[in-house]
Order: C-alpha cells, then sequence, then structure tokens
C-alpha cells in the first residue's frame, strides 16, 4: 500500500512539474540571422531581448465601450498611450499604467457645429498637439494635449493633387518645426509635406516605377481603350511613418510586388525596399550595411511547408532607444528590430493567441523599455519588457553612441557570452577597437563577423603603418620586379628570334617561350606554332599544367578581402576540372565542327593552339591572387579589372588561334567559334541525359538483383 501511494505520489510530482515547464514555455523564439553563407538563411536562435509582460484589453483600461478595430498606437513623451479606435470613432487616451484619462470622439469646430470622427486611423502626438488622421472625413484633426479642440486641417488644395485625387491620411508624423508629413492611402506620389498651418508644400519620398522597354513598345500599339484596360503605371503608396526626434522620417510600403522585394533582398535596388528612411528632403538616406537587408523575414524561400510564404509585408515602424527601430511583419505576427546601420538585432513573435502571440498585428510603439503591439483581432495589445539581454545590448550601442568605446566592448563581450552567434556583437567590439587605434585587434573581431568593409577600414591603418615602416624598400622591391620582368621579356624574345632562323630540332625551352611570342603577335604566331611546328604538345601540356597551378594556387592564397568566408579549395581535382573540362569540351566541339567546314587543324593543332592561348591566365591572375592579400575592398576592382583582361586577352587568343589553325577568315571563324559555343552546350546535355539514363540503368538491374535476392 505504502509503495502504491510513493508511486502515485511520484506521479503527482512529475505531472506537476511538466505543466510548470509548458506554461512557461514562450509561445515564439527571438533570433536573428549569421553572416556565414552556409548558414546565412537560417535563423540562429538568439537570448530574448523582450518577453511578454501581460495583454491590455478594453475592460483592464476600464472602457465601458470595448475597443472595434484599432489601428494606431502612439506613446508621448509623458509616456501617455493613445489608441486610434476607428470602428467607434474615437481616440482613447490611457496613462503610463493603462488606464483610461480622456477620450476623444465628438467635438464642437470652430464653425460651432458638433463634429466628430469617421473611421480615425492614425494618431501623432508633439508637445503640445494631438494630431488625428480622420481617415473617411478626409481631414486631420487637432487638439491640445487636455483633448481641447484646435482646429481641422482639411484636404490641401495644390495644383500638385490631380483633380479626381481622393485624400484619405492614414498615418501623420510631424517634426520639431512644425512640419507635417501624412500619408494617404489614395496618394501614389509621395509622403504630403504641410506647413503647420496646413498648406500643401510638396511631395517627398515619391515611389520610382519601372517599365521594361517591351512594355513601352507594346502600348504604342495599343488603342486608347487598350490602354486604358491594361493596369496604370502608378508608383506604390506608402502606408505608414514616423519620425525620430532628428527629424528622420521612416516610412514602410506594402504594397510592392513580392517579386521585386525578393529582388531587393537578394541585391537588387533599393527602390524596392518595403520600409525607407528619409530626410526632410525627401532622399533615402538609409544605411544598409547588415548583412541582410532590412526587409523583415529573408528566409522566406525555405519555408515553402509553411502556411505563411513570400517576402514580409510591413505595416509599420517604431524608432526606439539608441537609434534602434522596429517593423512589424503583418503576414507573420513578427517584429524586427535594426540598429542604425541596418544590422539586424533580433526579430521575435508568432500568429496566435497565447500571450506574446498576436493574431492580426496592426501597429507597435516604444514606451520606455517597454514595448506595445496592438492587435487588431482582439482589440487589445500586449505588453512585452525588456531582458537583461536587451538592456545590455542597448546598453551598448549607448555607450558606442557617446563614444565611451572601453565600456561599449564590455558590454558586447557580455553579449557574446550570452550569444555567440551575434556577429554585430563581434563588429561593435571591432568598432570600438578600431577608435581606440588597435587596429589589428579590430581587423580579427571584423574577420570573425566577415565584415570585410570595416576590416578593409581598419587594414588601411596597419598597411599605412607597414608602409611608413618600410618606405624605402618597397620601391626598390618594385624596381626589381620590373627590371626583371622586362629582362625576361627580351630573353624571351632573343630565344624567338634566334630559334626563327635556326634550323634542327627544337628545344623545349624555345617551345615554351615561344609561348611569349604568339601572346604578343597571334597572327604569324599560331600561322609559325601550326606551320613551322615552333610548339609541341609536351610544352602545350606544361602551359596546361602552369594555368592549372595558377588557379589552384588562387583557391589556397586568396586574401580575405576577396574571399571573406574562407572557401578555399585544397583538392587539386577542383583546379584540374576548372580548366580542363572546358578545355577539351571546347576542342572537341571545335574539331567536330571545323571537320564538316573545312577546317586545316587536327585535333593535335586545336589543343596545342588552346593551350598557348592561356599564358594570359597565368600572367594576370597570380600577380591578381598575390595583390589580393594587400588591397582594401576599394581597390578590389583593380583585381577585376587585371583578371578580366587576362580572361578577355586569353578568349581572343583561343579566337585568332582557330581561324588561323584552320585557315578560316573572319567571318568564318566568327560563326564557326559561335557553333563551336552552341556545341559545347549540345555536348553537356547530352552528357547529363546519358548519365542520367545510365543511373537509372543501373538503379534497375541493382532493383532486379535486390528482388531476386529476396525471392530466393
Amino acid at each position: 500500500m505504502k509503495k502504491a501511494a510513493s508511486i502515485l505520489c511520484l506521479c503527482f510530482v512529475l505531472v506537476m512539474l511538466f505543466s510548470v515547464t509548458a506554461s512557461a514555455a514562450k509561445p515564439y523564439q527571438t533570433y536573428t540571422y549569421s553572416a556565414d553563407p552556409p548558414s546565412s538563411t537560417y535563423a540562429q536562435y538568439s537570448p530574448d531581448a523582450y518577453t511578454p509582460l501581460m495583454v491590455i484589453d478594453s475592460t483592464y483600461m476600464g472602457l465601458e465601450t470595448p475597443i472595434s478595430d484599432p489601428r494606431d498606437i502612439f506613446v508621448d513623451d509623458r509616456m501617455n498611450i493613445y489608441i486610434a479606435d476607428a470602428k467607434n470613432n474615437r481616440i482613447i487616451v490611457l496613462d503610463r499604467y493603462y488606464k483610461i484619462k480622456f477620450i476623444i470622439s465628438k467635438f464642437i469646430n470652430e464653425f460651432g457645429i458638433d463634429d466628430e470622427f469617421t473611421s480615425p486611423s492614425g494618431v501623432f502626438v508633439t508637445k503640445d498637439t494631438i494630431y488625428v488622421c480622420d481617415t473617411d472625413a478626409n481631414r486631420i484633426v487637432t487638439f491640445d494635449r487636455s483633448g481641447n479642440y484646435k482646429k481641422i486641417i482639411p484636404q490641401p488644395e495644390s495644383n500638385l493633387f490631380e483633380n479626381d485625387a481622393v485624400y484619405k491620411p492614414i498615418a501623420v508624423a510631424v517634426d520639431q518645426y512644425g512640419r507635417i508629413f501624412v500619408v494617404s492611402s489614395t496618394t501614389y506620389e509621395g509622403v504630403i509635406v504641410m506647413t503647420s498651418d496646413g498648406e500643401m508644400t510638396g511631395f517627398i519620398g515619391a515611389q520610382a516605377v519601372t517599365i521594361s522597354q517591351w512594355q513601352i513598345l507594346w502600348r504604342r500599339f495599343q488603342t486608347a481603350e487598350q490602354r486604358a484596360l491594361t493596369a496604370a503605371f502608378v508608383p506604390t503608396e506608402f502606408n505608414n511613418i514616423t519620425i525620430t526626434d532628428d527629424g528622420f522620417i521612416y516610412v514602410t510600403i506594402s504594397s510592392i510586388a513580392d517579386s521585386q522585394v525578393r529582388s531587393f533582398i537578394n541585391g537588387g535596388s533599393s527602390k524596392y525596399s518595403p520600409v525607407k528612411m528619409l530626410n526632410a528632403a525627401g532622399d533615402e538616406i538609409m544605411r544598409r550595411n547588415g548583412f541582410q537587408v532590412p526587409a523583415g523575414e529573408i528566409s522566406f524561400q525555405r519555408m515553402t511547408m509553411d502556411a505563411v510564404t513570400g517576402p514580409s509585408k510591413l505595416v509599420d515602424v517604431a524608432v526606439g532607444p539608441e537609434k534602434t527601430w522596429s517593423i512589424i511583419d503583418e503576414k507573420r505576427s513578427k517584429i524586427f528590430t535594426y540598429d542604425f546601420d541596418g544590422n539586424l538585432l533580433f526579430a521575435f513573435g508568432n500568429d496566435g493567441s497565447q500571450l506574446g502571440n498576436i493574431k492580426t498585428i496592426r501597429a507597435i510603439a516604444y514606451q520606455g523599455d517597454l514595448l506595445l503591439v496592438l492587435d487588431s483581432n482582439f482589440n487589445s495589445f500586449t505588453v512585452f519588457q525588456r531582458t537583461e539581454y536587451g538592456d545590455i545590448l542597448i546598453r551598448a550601442l549607448a555607450n558606442e553612441n557617446a563614444r565611451r568605446y572601453s565600456k561599449a566592448v564590455d558590454d558586447w563581450t557580455e553579449i557574446l557570452k550570452r550569444n555567440i552567434n551575434f556577429d554585430a556583437a563581434y563588429i561593435g567590439i571591432g568598432k570600438a577597437l578600431y577608435r581606440s587605434g588597435e587596429y589589428e585587434k579590430a581587423m580579427a573581431y571584423y574577420k570573425a563577423a566577415y565584415d570585410t568593409k570595416n576590416y578593409s577600414e581598419a587594414y588601411k591603418e596597419v598597411r599605412k603603418a607597414w608602409i611608413s615602416k618600410f618606405v624605402l624598400l618597397i620601391p626598390v622591391i618594385i624596381i626589381i620586379i620590373v627590371v626583371a620582368w622586362t629582362k625576361f621579356i627580351r630573353y624571351a624574345a632573343k630565344i624567338n628570334r634566334r630559334a626563327a632562323t635556326a634550323g634542327g630540332k627544337r628545344t623545349f625551352k624555345e617551345e615554351l617561350l615561344y609561348a611569349f611570342h604568339v601572346i604578343f603577335h597571334p597572327f604569324d604566331g599560331f600561322w609559325d606554332l601550326k606551320h613551322e611546328k615552333r610548339g609541341s604538345m609536351r610544352a602545350a601540356v606544361v602551359l596546361v599544367l602552369a594555368t592549372v597551378l595558377t588557379y589552384y594556387y588562387d583557391s589556397i592564397g586568396a586574401g580575405y578581402i576577396v574571399n571573406r568566408y574562407g572557401y578555399y579549395s585544397t583538392i587539386l581535382s577542383v583546379a584540374i576540372n576548372s580548366v580542363l573540362a572546358p578545355m577539351f569540351l571546347f576542342a572537341i566541339a571545335n574539331w567536330c565542327l571545323t571537320t564538316l567546314f573545312d577546317g586545316e587543324g587536327s585535333f593535335k593543332d586545336i589543343i596545342i593552339a588552346i593551350s598557348y592561348s592561356l599564358v594570359p591566365l597565368i600572367l594576370t591572375q597570380i600577380p591578381a591572387t598575390i595583390m589580393s592579400n594587400f588591397v582594401t575592398v576599394e581597390e578590389v576592382n583593380v583585381l577585376q579589372l587585371i583578371t578580366t583582361i587576362g580572361v578577355v586577352w586569353t578568349g581572343v587568343l583561343i579566337f585568332l588561334g582557330m581561324m588561323v589553325t584552320h585557315d578560316y577568315s573572319l567571318f568564318k571563324g566568327f560563326t564557326t567559334t559561335v557553333g563551336t559555343l552552341i556545341g559545347m552546350l549540345f555536348i553537356m546535355f547530352i552528357g547529363i541525359l546519358f548519365a542520367t539514363l545510365f543511373g537509372k540503368l543501373v538503379s534497375f538491374v541493382t532493383n532486379i538483383f535486390i528482388e531476386i535476392g529476396y525471392r530466393i
């Protein structure tokens, strides 16, 4: 009996433990993304920066009439909260403890007539004025901070508006000079800018429209009726706005096509960015220095099994502490927070009804170290409190902004103890060390975060010190290299002149050095290569081997700036295949084609001509690989120019070599080269098809033997 009672007690304790664990589990996972390409599109879990504290509903606020269809939430400088309750046509004002202070719904306008809101959608508060977007009434209504009516700002009267334009203000922001910035849901020209008196001064931040040449051409052949029926080429409209204390404007756009947002995320134009930062003149000034652009979710390509697909749909943006800012994704009910440089600090949230989840996320606002997130489905808002991890993160940014670099290093180090995958922490430490003059240490931290831009800035200082230390030695080394190269070219020319007049069998040195005559004098060079036997297959093999070793050296010796992810291929076969495969593919296709079109070159002649044409790749790739260890980000273009010259030079030599080898005219040489490239594609197609069929045949035969084995 005692044993049975003990077992029952143990079961009861276990059930209670599991129940507590389940109830304490968070309904979402905070994460960020790494800069390392193999994992850059996968979430890297991180500690929570915010955790849910409570849900504030109408009952908690003390409202007699429950909220219905809330569309905006705002926090003023006194920590009061304002909610645009659209369906009830009112603005609810709460104190810092989320209890009702007063409600603005009806008022007497300047004509002495009773007036009221019609679906208010946005609210903004300055130090002395409450601005309300009275959307369906096509106006903005202002009140003092006590809720007393001040004036109405009607639809702007300006020739900038089209005659039939409809004005539907849904969001408003006001800068420190009293300028009013309005987002209208039916206005495509950009953000409306007005003076404090409501006089319109223009638009800013108009979205660019992209029209293809095909669309332009097609519309020229359409009738007026057909053009009217097709989609109008109008810009996409903004859907929300907020402003910083410095007057910088954040706007969000949710009507950009998914394909265009994908293009932006994959490195396309920022004109397709779903969130932008504008100055007062409307110029786009957002910093996008992070490894992924600020656009909400970026790993949606891998979420094919999820109910929600495609890029984020951003519906609001809020400015947080220390120049951070947050956007919300209506599709996934997630919050993404970035620093001023565009680095993702953390992302969290999920769709649901548990504490911390939001069913229909609508708006977001900061209340000190708290975060308020509006849920239009449950007509409530959730209060998130910042965690110790979040406090350290904000403190690190604060110390960095205040140039307290030693303290910033301590904070970022503490962050790394809690989240080793947090690239922004490595960058933060690197910046602090850089500003303290510890450039080599800064480089190490930048390298850990794959941050080539900042790494390059630190390396500049290290290189500058190195150059000043060896200022006399560097010119000597350059002179030695130039003199040695000049003497080598003269020596090769001397050997080639002597070999041209000498009879008898060619030496291997003469055959090898003849390549330096071919690359500078291709017409007579390739002619003598074939008819005078100035080259040989053994020299061609050496040149091909040298090319293979050149690319192998590039794969293991390229500098960090051009190979920041450390993709070093130490397998020689990779370099061999990268040279031999295209070389023999071209040779086979060219030989097959020229045999049918009276080509005079044999397969051996083709191989030798191609091999001698590879020398420019060796002459350009080796210096470029060496230089890659000493260049900065801005100087990488020089390396690309050098390697491009080598590739183009080799391509021209191969073309001229085939033309001379087969004794073709320029036109016939061009057509056979194009035909050779097409033939290469055909051979690859046949090869892939054969490999696929052979694999299926092997699988079929294997299955037969397995089946026979089972039956035996």
